[in-house]
C-alpha cells in the first residue's frame, strides 16, 4: 500500500507512517501533478526532493502553537471578554519563537520530530566520502564525493550547515543551512564531486544590541549532511571577527517574551 499525499503543507504523520509500504509526497503539483506521481510511482523517474520544513510529531511541538487560538472560536472568545479588535493570539499574535522557526527551534531545542528538515528518500542510495574544505580568504569551498551505491539511478541533494562556536552562549541556532546543491543523475555505481561555496560574510548573526551582522572570531563546523539531522561529515575552519553595522529599524516597539536557548 502506498499513500499519496496531495497536500499544501505538513500534516500529522507520526501515528501512521509505519504502515504503508511507501508514502510518497506530491504536495500541490498542478494540472501536470497526475503525470509526475505516475512517472515516480511506476518507476521511471526516482524521486529525488528533500523536505523543505520539518514534519512535527504532534502540532504542539511547534513553539510556534503557543501563540495561536486552537482550542476555541476567536469570535466567540471576543465576545465573553467584551473586547473587539485587541485579542492577543486572536486578533494579533507575537511572533515569540524569534529565530527559532523550523529546524532552527527542534534542532537547537532537541524536540524529536517525525521527519527532519531536508529529509527525503530515493529509489537508491548514496554514499559521502572524501569531504574537504578550504579557507579562500573571503569564502571557503566545501566539496564532497556522491556516490550512488544502489541499483538504480538517481540525483542526491547534498546540504550544508554551519555550526557557530558560540551558537549556544550567544543565543543562535545549534546549525543553520547555508547552501546545498543537487547531483545529475548518478548510474548504479557512479560518482560525482560535489562543491559548494560561503561567503565569510554569510557566518554572520544579527547582533541586537550593537545593531550589526556580527562573525564571532573562532572555529566554526561546516556540517555535510542528507537532512538537518543526518550528517555525513564534519569540517572545521577559523573565522576571523567582522561587524557591519546597519540601521536600527528592527527595533521593537515594546518588550517582547522571546525564546532563548
Amino acid at each position: 500500500m502506498v499513500v499519496l499525499l496531495n497536500i499544501g503543507g505538513v500534516i500529522e504523520t507520526a501515528s501512521w507512517k509505519e504502515l504503508p509500504d511507501a508514502i510518497l509526497c506530491a504536495w500541490q503539483a498542478g494540472q501536470e501533478g497526475g503525470n509526475s506521481v505516475v512517472d515516480v510511482l511506476s518507476g521511471k523517474q526516482s524521486p529525488s526532493g528533500k523536505f523543505t520544513m520539518t514534519w512535527p510529531v504532534n502540532f504542539t511541538d511547534a513553539y510556534s502553537s503557543k501563540n495561536f487560538p486552537i482550542d476555541q472560536d476567536p469570535r466567540i472568545d471576543m465576545m465573553n471578554q467584551g473586547k473587539k479588535g485587541n485579542v492577543k493570539d486572536v486578533d494579533f499574535t507575537n511572533y515569540e519563537e524569534d529565530i527559532y522557526v523550523g529546524y532552527r527551534y527542534f534542532d537547537s531545542f532537541e524536540v524529536p520530530v517525525s521527519y527532519p528538515f531536508g529529509f527525503g528518500l530515493s529509489y537508491t542510495t548514496f554514499e559521502y566520502s572524501d569531504a574537504k574544505i578550504a579557507d579562500k580568504g573571503n569564502a571557503y569551498e566545501i566539496s564532497v564525493t556522491v556516490k550512488n551505491t544502489g541499483s538504480l539511478e538517481g540525483k542526491e541533494v547534498v546540504e550544508l550547515y554551519i555550526s557557530a562556536p558560540d551558537n549556544k552562549a550567544a543565543n543562535k541556532p545549534a546549525k543553520e543551512l547555508k547552501a546545498f546543491a543537487k547531483t545529475k543523475v548518478l548510474k548504479a555505481g557512479e560518482s560525482e564531486k560535489v562543491t559548494l561555496t560561503v561567503n565569510a560574510a554569510d557566518l554572520a548573526s544579527f547582533d541586537e544590541a550593537a545593531s550589526a551582522w556580527v562573525v564571532a572570531e573562532g572555529e566554526y563546523q561546516f556540517l555535510i549532511g542528507a537532512s538537518s539531522q543526518d550528517i555525513k561529515a564534519t569540517l572545521k575552519a577559523k573565522a576571523k571577527a567582522q561587524q557591519t553595522k546597519v540601521n536600527n529599524v528592527m527595533k521593537p516597539e515594546k518588550q517582547m517574551n522571546l525564546l532563548k536557548r
